[in-house]
């Protein structure tokens, strides 16, 4: 099967949730790479802008009308967006570690797979 072929098919089956988790494992294991192989300049923040992606786009369907997560859950993903922004300014001016934006997507995808994040 083809590799498009495979994502096609990926997508039909695969769940919201799991997708998330998905995105989630991958940009994670971005980051990881980025300090494992003490990644700089543009490698590091490769890493670091997808996250803020990843974070951005969840805070944005936070804020978003009809979103059905309880208002405290969306006010919590929101706040952790802008603070995964900060963070990761202060990661490629080389003041902070990138080690609790790690910490913070384990954590994430510790809820998602657990089921303490309602869907």
């Amino acid at each position: 099967m083809s590799l498009s072929a495979y994502q096609r098919a990926r997508t039909l089956v695969e769940t919201p949730r799991a997708t998330e988790q998905r995105l989630i494992r991958d940009v994670t294991a971005a980051l990881i790479e980025a300090r494992d192989m003490g990644y700089s300049g543009g490698r590091l923040m490769n890493a670091l802008h997808w996250n803020r992606e990843m974070w951005d786009a969840f805070a944005n369907a936070c804020g978003a009308p009809g979103n059905s997560l309880p208002d405290e859950l969306r006010a919590s993903i929101i706040s952790i967006g802008l603070w995964v922004n900060r963070h990761a300014s202060d990661v490629m001016k080389g003041r902070e570690s990138i080690d609790p934006l790690i910490e913070v997507n384990r954590s994430l995808l510790e809820g998602l797979a657990e089921g303490r994040m309602a869907a």
